[in-house]
């Protein structure tokens, strides 16, 4: 038995094929979208569009971008000999926050996973192997996630960059900022060691 008419059914499934939207959620959010002005609920159809029409990678680092460079490449303040490669265009934004890199970035869009099909040319990972053959790079750091998948594409690419003779470093892990020794697990604290460095 249907419980909404067949609109508002197929607005429900739509939400609730988003990540992290519950059935419910997805319900609350179509009645929301409901309850909007006609003007409202238009301008965020619209948006919608035109972020799916407008929004591209970067020739360069492979961020989104509202066409050409964006940003970060197109700086003259940026450091081109340094690229901080990330999985994602959110880890961007993450490491921007902390407003202490100034180097480039390049975005994987994933990383290797064979268990969700994903293999290495799923991903940009040639790309940054082409920017990095035209020399100029000193340095790449590799800023995947610290789990099984993000570790595997590290050394994969690693590997793949070796021949080049750039330093590929990657981000230390250890013990947060306010955390507790005793409540580390035993990789974390091992990371904490390995990553130790001089005060």
């Amino acid at each position: 038995m249907e419980y909404f008419p067949a609109p508002l059914e197929n607005l429900v499934e739509k939400f609730a094929r988003l990540p992290g939207i519950g059935r419910k959620s997805a319900q609350r959010l179509a009645f929301y979208v409901l309850a909007q002005p006609e003007a409202e609920a238009q301008a965020f159809a619209d948006a919608i569009v035109d972020a799916k029409k407008n929004v591209t990678c970067c020739p360069v680092c492979q961020n989104f971008t509202a066409g050409g460079l964006c940003p970060i490449c197109s700086s003259p303040r940026r450091d081109p000999s340094v690229i901080c490669v990330v999985a994602d265009p959110r880890d961007v934004v993450a490491i921007e926050r902390a407003r202490e890199f100034q180097g480039q970035y390049h975005v994987l869009h994933g990383v290797i996973s064979p268990m969700n099909h994903v293999g290495p040319d799923d991903l940009q990972i040639k790309s940054l192997v082409d920017r990095v053959a035209k020399g100029g790079v000193q340095e790449v750091i590799m800023a995947t996630n610290p789990d099984t998948e993000g570790e595997a594409t590290a050394m994969y690419i690693a590997r793949l960059l070796k021949p080049f003779g750039v330093r590929v470093t990657r981000l230390a892990y250890g013990i947060p900022v306010g955390g507790h020794l005793e409540f580390a697990d035993d990789a974390t604290l091992m990371r904490a060691l390995e990553g130790r460095r001089e005060l």
